[in-house]
Order: C-alpha cells, then sequence, then structure tokens
C-alpha cells in the first residue's frame, strides 16, 4: 500500500446491512472514490470504507451518512487524511 501513502480513508458504521449497502452505494455515486470493503463487527455492526482523495472521500461520507440515516441507524463516520503506514498494517485484510 506503499503507493496509496497520503490517499485518504473513510469510513461509516451503521447498525444493519441495509444502512451499509445504501451507505456504500451513495458514496461511490458522489464522489470518485473506490470502495475497498466492509467489516462485520458484530452485534449488527458494519463499517463501510472507501479510499481516494481528501476532497471524494470526503463528499462521500457525507452522502453515504445522509443516505445510512434514511433507511437505518448511523453509528459513525470518520475520514482519516492520510492514514500513517503503521495503521495501514492493522486495516481488514486487503485494505492496507
Amino acid at each position: 500500500m506503499a503507493d496509496d501513502y497520503g490517499i485518504a480513508l473513510g469510513m461509516i458504521e451503521t447498525r444493519g446491512l441495509v444502512g451499509a449497502i445504501e451507505a456504500a452505494d451513495a458514496m461511490v455515486k458522489a464522489a470518485r472514490v473506490q470502495l475497498v470493503g466492509k467489516e462485520k463487527i458484530g452485534g449488527g455492526y458494519v463499517t463501510v470504507m472507501v479510499r481516494g482523495d481528501v476532497g471524494a472521500v470526503k463528499a462521500a461520507t457525507d452522502a453515504g451518512a445522509a443516505a445510512a440515516e434514511r433507511v437505518g441507524e448511523l453509528v459513525s463516520v470518520h475520514v482519516i487524511p492520510r492514514p500513517h503506514s503503521d495503521v495501514e498494517s492493522i486495516l481488514p485484510e486487503g485494505l492496507g
């Protein structure tokens, strides 16, 4: 992932799969981002993650959060502008 250092990571966590899917759909439609995965946390929590430039990821997570709130339970939204390489190592398989 050395080539992706400096690429933002956006995360939306929902309670329930429907909200997560709706968020993912809205994010990739709203901005030029790459959907890089989802992580089932347990207890019905699902986190969906996108990568791209900071502005695109921010726009995508804003759109995804609004979409998730309409159909499900939004838990959290966060953008890390430039994840440190040490953070990359703890991301779910295939993201780091």
